[in-house]
């Protein structure tokens, strides 16, 4: 199956993590750090996007719902349109904390905060 702009919807996950998300104005916000999965519905819970420390240290973890990237050739990342501050002020945590409970509690939170589309 191909995308809108002729490329094929499926992607293997590590060459997801580490790709540049941006802002609507094509400015770095982050990057997939990585990539929450549901093992009973076999759905995306959420992606996690890292921004905010240094070689690892104050490191912050960013839930957003997968629906919510668009992948996008020019700009060689995924584009939100969410601002950095927007992201800052959402739901974010450990990568532990973010899965504890299979990842419900934030995966609620995460859809609610940027109002998505359930998936579930």
């Amino acid at each position: 199956m191909t995308t809108a702009s002729g490329h094929t919807s499926a992607i293997r996950a590590k060459r997801v993590l580490g790709t540049d998300v941006k802002d609507a104005s094509g400015k770095k916000i982050g990057e997939i750090e990585d990539i929450v999965l549901d093992k009973k519905s076999n759905s995306i819970i959420f992606a996690v996007v890292s921004f905010g420390g240094f070689l690892g240290i104050g490191e912050k973890y960013h839930p957003i719902p997968w629906s919510g990237l668009d992948y996008q050739k020019d700009a060689d990342g995924y584009v939100v349109n969410y601002t950095k501050q927007q992201l800052k002020d959402g739901p974010a945590d450990s990568l532990e904390e973010l899965t504890r409970n299979d990842g419900l509690g934030y995966r609620d939170r995460t859809y609610d905060y940027y109002q998505a589309p359930r998936y579930w």
